[in-house]
């Protein structure tokens, strides 16, 4: 794939980390104008130094939307939109945490949103966007109440943007657990555990996940397609 940054930007929504930064780095080393974001200056700045290229960072937190519009304004073009920021949160019916949940579904539902809206004068008409959900959606865990219920919203929200946004596509990323990211490298006890579950006999690597994204984003015919990226795990 050449360069065409005259066609507009490609936009990571949490590229200043792992798959993130991973997807940002696979554009710009392809000759692509990026905009990464992050929720803070330092961490944004940091991230373009890493990525290199034609890459420039802006800060902004996705659970407070507001504030999501002004720091996109400077913007031109987009013609592929990432929205692959995540946050954690082990939240549990019995002991439900408010604030917590509040702050995860904002982010991901209202937030991936906001952002689409902030920037759909600016979309190509033939922009790709792709949301990051999670396999809690598939198989819920003690504590995942709000990240079970947000990533099936994510499919919920790929649907309607389907629609709203044609002829541009949508497509929806889920990745099972990504053996080499940072999260989990540190968690060896638990990489062998899911490994051990896993029909191919290991766990996908962040290499895999950001070809799935760059699929997703770059065939012109997959639209609302929700792509699960698990080594088979979900078939257990």
């Amino acid at each position: 794939m050449t360069g065409t940054a005259t066609k507009g930007a490609v936009v990571v929504v949490g590229g200043t980390r792992a798959i993130g930064q991973e997807i940002a780095r696979h554009y710009a080393s392809r000759g692509e104008t990026v905009v990464l974001s992050g929720q803070d200056p330092a961490s944004a700045a940091r991230a373009v130094a890493e990525v290199g290229g034609s890459t420039t960072g802006l800060a902004f937190d996705l659970a407070e939307p507001t504030s999501i519009a002004p720091a996109l304004a400077a913007i031109g073009p987009v013609r592929r939109l990432v929205l692959a920021a995540i946050d954690r949160d082990q939240n549990s019916v019995a002991e439900y945490d408010i604030a917590n949940a509040i702050r995860l579904v904002t982010m991901k539902l209202v937030g991936y949103t906001e952002v689409v809206h902030a920037l759909h004068s600016r979309l190509a008409a033939d922009a790709s966007i792709v949301l990051f959900g999670g396999m809690a959606k598939e198989r819920p865990y003690p504590g995942s109440t709000t990240v079970t219920t947000v990533n099936g919203g994510v499919v919920g929200l790929t649907r309607t943007l389907v629609e709203e946004l044609r002829p541009r596509r949508v497509n929806s990323l889920h990745p099972g657990v990504v053996g080499d990211s940072p999260y989990w490298a540190e968690k060896p006890a638990a990489i062998e555990k899911y490994a051990a579950q896993t029909p191919i006999e290991r766990l996908t690597t962040m290499a895999e996940i950001v070809d799935a994204a760059v699929f997703l984003l770059e065939n012109t015919g997959v639209n609302g397609v929700d792509l699960i990226v698990d080594g088979g795990w979900h078939c257990r």
